[in-house]
């Protein structure tokens, strides 16, 4: 595993981490066998870094998740959840099925990023995920509640910090300017960013990579496939982006880069996995996965050996940004 750079109060991260939301059925019903398996083949595929958010399924993912690492020991893996979205019981909505998520309807979520709404939050986590402890803590989502999140929702979460309640805090969002602002403005540890460094989007290179390099603060890179733009060897021609109908233009823009990956007998899927992890402020990339099929495939795919050359090759085909792959031997 790799040391964050605040290795002094933060824990250390697996290249590959587990995305927990599919496992709140996410889109799609998951067995409880199904998610246990999942995660168990994680523990066997070499994963130590677990990320979840009660979000995810008004809280499913955070049990399910939970209940499989049961099995382990705690202080073999790293633990990460949520806070800002805060559940709490509905009477209104039974027979009603959660937006985007293939649960029931029994509670709501509130935006709270207020200290109490943060300690309440934390406390039901621990409670799912049965756990006396948490690793990492990100404010979830804070895009419209920036002056709340950056001021009560980061000095909550710096006091659970010095108490030692928690290792490591951060944000985690799908933009890199406001995380940018967390690097640059408080003292976080590291930040998770969702699909804005990818194979098809390097605009963190113009913010949020250069302030967490010069910070020390690392970055966890999610949703590398772009919503399943980059997952297959090449895109459906229902690919999403951004969770909707993928652009056509980013469609061709996928299917050029597929052609250079080919061209070096490398897979898509297997480029979008690694790209991230060439950068030296990225530390992990995190996956949704359902089952261990998937996982197993997902871990296959970054243990493979992909030429320096093929990054040269996108470089020069206006593919990828210039100096977007720049390898951490030179840059540390």
């Amino acid at each position: 595993m790799t040391p964050l750079h605040r290795t002094g109060r933060t824990p250390a991260l697996t290249e590959l981490s587990f995305g927990a939301a599919p496992l709140g059925n996410l889109y799609e019903e998951v067995s409880d066998d199904d998610a246990a398996s999942a995660v168990e083949a994680a523990w066997q595929a070499g994963v130590r870094f677990f990320d979840t958010a009660p979000h995810y399924g008004l809280g499913l993912s955070e049990r399910r998740l939970g209940a499989a690492l049961a099995a382990h020991p705690r202080d073999e893996y790293v633990l990460s959840t949520k806070v800002g979205r805060r559940l709490e019981p509905r009477s209104d909505g039974a027979g009603q099925r959660d937006a985007s998520f293939v649960v029931p309807a029994t509670h709501r979520r509130i935006w709270d990023f207020s200290r109490d709404g943060i300690l309440r939050t934390l406390e039901d986590s621990l409670r799912r995920l049965g756990t006396d402890r948490i690793d990492i803590v990100f404010l979830h989502d804070p895009d419209d509640y920036w002056p709340q999140a950056a001021g009560e929702g980061y000095a909550t979460l710096a006091d659970l910090r010095a108490q030692g309640v928690v290792r490591a805090i951060g944000a985690g969002m799908n933009q890199s300017a406001m995380l940018t602002r967390f690097v640059r403005e408080t003292d976080v540890d590291v930040v998770l960013v969702a699909g804005r460094y990818t194979l098809l989007e390097q605009g963190a290179l113009d913010d949020l990579l250069p302030a967490a390099l010069e910070r020390g603060v690392t970055v966890v890179a999610a949703a590398v496939f772009n919503s399943g733009l980059l997952a297959l060897d090449r895109p459906c021609p229902d690919a999403k982006y951004n969770y909707a109908d993928a652009p056509a233009a980013l469609v061709e823009r996928a299917h050029r880069i597929a052609d250079v990956c080919e061209s070096h007998g490398v897979t898509l899927p297997a480029a979008a996995l690694r790209y991230p992890l060439l950068h030296p402020a990225v530390r992990s990339v995190t996956v949704g996965m359902r089952t261990p099929r998937q996982v197993e495939r997902n871990a296959g795919l970054l243990a493979q050996d992909i030429p320096e050359a093929l990054w040269q090759d996108l470089s020069r085909a206006g593919l990828i940004r210039a100096g977007a792959s720049v390898s951490r031997d030179e840059s540390i």
